[in-house]
């Protein structure tokens, strides 16, 4: 165990004294979202809008499989943080006493993530998939209710800049991880055989495999979107992490009112916000 771990910090050193953070930038896939689904949100404050990914299939099926049956009718946004995000879709919220601590209610099932980055993004208006944290949940699946909408704030070049390297570096560290999870048993081989040549050209060849995933994806901030951060506002510190499964079309205003409401100490607000009815716009 202790090689192995020696061999991952190795591969770390390793992989990222080469080019893999050196991503060109290239344009932001276009999202379509005249084909979407939308689905309207009729809250005690106004009326959201937003539209489904349709390259996230599994969460905008289960989003509208739950809007047709009124599971999210009489639920609060029970979490909701200035200049971050507001966040619903908590079963055990309807009709909750003030006092009740919100937040890990669901419908009894999770979803697998369906993070599509950097083809969505949590640029202000972005619908995301809550979920627990990855001590728990590693593979980062989604609450099978539960959502939030960013509102976020506008982020500094410098600030978007040491977001990305981290992003950048975690992308490839997860790649890389992968890869030697994979190969562990031969590696393992390797390492009680005591040739170290051949412990040296196994780190070389699974850097060189991880830098190939990479390139074919990378993990970085197109000008597009740093123009986004950085004008419009969001929250980048998430990115790749949740699922991004839509966004709001409509009712943006809303949510800022929504953001804008006084929380008690648990970020819930201290006079509800409902959401009255949720319907698929036709």
């Amino acid at each position: 165990m202790r090689f192995f771990n020696s061999l991952i910090i190795v591969l770390v050193l390793l992989l990222f004294s080469s080019t893999c953070i050196a991503a060109q930038d290239t344009q932001q896939q276009q999202i379509e979202l005249k084909n979407c689904t939308k689905v309207s949100l009729e809250t005690s404050m106004g009326r959201i809008v937003v539209a489904l990914y349709n390259d996230t299939p599994i969460h905008r099926d289960n989003f509208i499989k739950l809007v047709k049956e009124g599971y999210y009718d009489g639920l609060l946004f029970h979490r909701v943080i200035n200049e971050f995000m507001i966040q619903g879709g908590d079963p055990t919220s309807r009709d909750a006493d003030s006092t009740a601590m919100l937040g890990s209610g669901g419908p009894g099932y999770t979803l697998p993530a369906e993070i599509k980055f950097p083809e969505h993004y949590h640029k202000r208006g972005a619908l995301a998939a809550a979920r627990t944290g990855d001590s728990t949940n590693p593979n980062r699946r989604s609450s099978g209710s539960q959502f939030y909408i960013v509102t976020g704030s506008r982020i500094d070049n410098q600030a978007l800049g040491m977001i990305e390297m981290r992003l950048e570096s975690q992308v490839c560290q997860n790649i890389f991880v992968n890869l030697v999870e994979q190969h562990r048993d031969s590696l393992m081989q390797l390492q009680a055989s005591g040739d170290t040549a051949a412990v040296v050209h196994a780190q070389q060849q699974l850097a060189a495999e991880t830098k190939a995933i990479y390139t074919k994806n990378p993990a970085f901030y197109s000008a597009e979107m740093k123009k986004t951060y950085t004008t419009v506002g969001g929250a980048p510190h998430l990115d790749a992490q949740y699922t991004v499964f839509g966004e709001v079309i409509e009712g943006m205003d809303v949510v800022d009112r929504i953001q804008q409401v006084e929380t008690n100490a648990a970020n819930r607000p201290k006079h509800d916000v409902k959401i009255i009815k949720a319907t698929i716009v036709e």
